[in-house]
């Protein structure tokens, strides 16, 4: 199966400015033709790839610029625009911005690329129009080579190869347990079996120097030189919050998919959470500073990450993924199954006002959400005692909405 594997590059100067270059070149492809598709939108006429590519072969004879980069990677940048035009809609695609977005092209023919091991610690690529570009080998490639990837975080390059390993998804998970995992705010991730995890991805002096940069960014001229260096410090600060919080949850991930046969997750609409409460001129928002830290807090937790995560490690053991709806799953006892509001006593602690069941609180909501999981049948029906043969005659369009199965199906 295909999987990835990413490695940080030890550009030399001038082979950094030269991928800095690339990058810019990419972008003003991309924002070129996002132009072009929304003019023809407003026209009501439609251009797909193989029309702007043709377009983009004449358009590098007349402008020298543009042959700086390869051809096949704005080829790429092309077809990466028409498929996010086709899913998602042209007026809906962003534009790149140069302060906003960090560079990234692909070398999409793996017969143009050559990766070799130097040593323990360092291996180097072959890349067209680079040469031979140094990276830190911190694990092995363990497969073929489909495709190259150069991206940029902060200060460092990194290099992504597309590696297809060769495995396949097992029929049946070496487990028989299934989990309920909770995430929350407080804890990022709470299991049905009791177990808790989290981790702090921002340390307190971060945090402190974090909104000394933001203060002083204020006071710096736009553009400037320590202006750009306050940019710099704070990415940096991002950087290792980012790194802290994917190598927290590829190990949860990891633990959780590896030990539980199936694993039951809340369907939880995270954009529509994290909106900002601003409203509009006609209808301000109200608690819009409650509102932005709770969307901090949610974000710095990874939920969707998670999700990613454990999709990727079940493709390796055979995990199966369910997703089922939210509502009351930290309301109702899992004991008893009793609503109340009520119940929930506080963040942290969970008392029914009907049995007397004294839990913590996201413990209980793992357990409500384990409970939900295991109720779907193989057909997907909420029921624990009712079939498909035992449904009544009616029209299939009035049956309720099911939730959605997510990942690898028992076999």
């Amino acid at each position: 199966m295909l999987t990835g594997r990413k490695y940080r590059l030890a550009f030399a100067p001038e082979q950094a400015e030269f991928a800095q270059t690339i990058g810019d070149v990419c972008r003003s492809v991309w924002n070129t033709a996002l132009e072009q598709r929304r003019e023809y939108c407003r026209r009501g006429a439609w251009i797909n790839y193989r029309q702007q590519a043709g377009e983009l072969a004449d358009a590098k004879n007349e402008h020298e610029w543009l042959k700086a980069a390869p051809s096949h990677v704005l080829q790429q940048t092309l077809m990466d625009l028409d498929r996010a035009c086709r899913e998602r809609g042209t007026k809906r695609i962003r534009w790149r911005s140069k302060s906003r977005w960090s560079p990234s092209f692909r070398f999409p023919d793996p017969k143009q690329v050559t990766v070799q091991r130097l040593g323990k610690k360092w291996g180097q690529v072959k890349l067209p129009k680079f040469g031979w570009v140094r990276f830190r080998w911190s694990r092995p490639l363990d497969g073929h080579v489909r495709s190259v990837t150069v991206s940029r975080d902060g200060q460092a390059w990194f290099v992504s190869f597309l590696v297809d390993d060769g495995r396949i998804t097992p029929t049946q998970h070496v487990s028989s347990e299934a989990l309920g995992v909770d995430r929350g705010v407080t804890v990022a991730v709470a299991c049905s079996d009791g177990t808790m995890r989290n981790r702090e991805v921002q340390t307190p002096g971060e945090r402190q120097r974090y909104l000394k940069l933001q203060k002083r960014l204020a006071r710096r001229t736009r553009g400037s030189a320590n202006w750009k260096k306050t940019i710099v410090g704070m990415n940096r600060i991002k950087r290792q919050e980012r790194d802290r919080r994917r190598d927290f949850v590829s190990w949860t991930a990891n633990r959780i998919a590896t030990s539980h046969c199936t694993v039951v997750l809340e369907d939880l609409k995270i954009r529509n959470m994290t909106r900002s409460a601003r409203g509009s001129l006609a209808e301000p928002g109200v608690r819009v500073a409650q509102k932005a830290g709770l969307n901090r807090f949610i974000l710095s937790k990874g939920w969707h990450q998670l999700e990613l995560a454990l999709l990727n490690v079940a493709r390796y053991t055979g995990c199966r993924i369910v997703k089922v709806p939210a509502a009351y799953t930290s309301q109702r006892c899992s004991a008893c199954r009793a609503v109340d509001p009520k119940s929930r006593k506080s963040q942290a602690v969970f008392l029914c006002t009907t049995c007397g069941y004294q839990v913590n609180a996201d413990v209980n909501a793992a357990k409500n959400v384990l409970a939900d999981g295991l109720s779907v049948s193989a057909c997907g029906d909420l029921g624990v005692a009712r079939s498909t043969k035992q449904e009544p005659a009616r029209n299939r369009e009035a049956v309720p909405h099911r939730p959605p199965l997510v990942g690898i199906p028992r076999s």
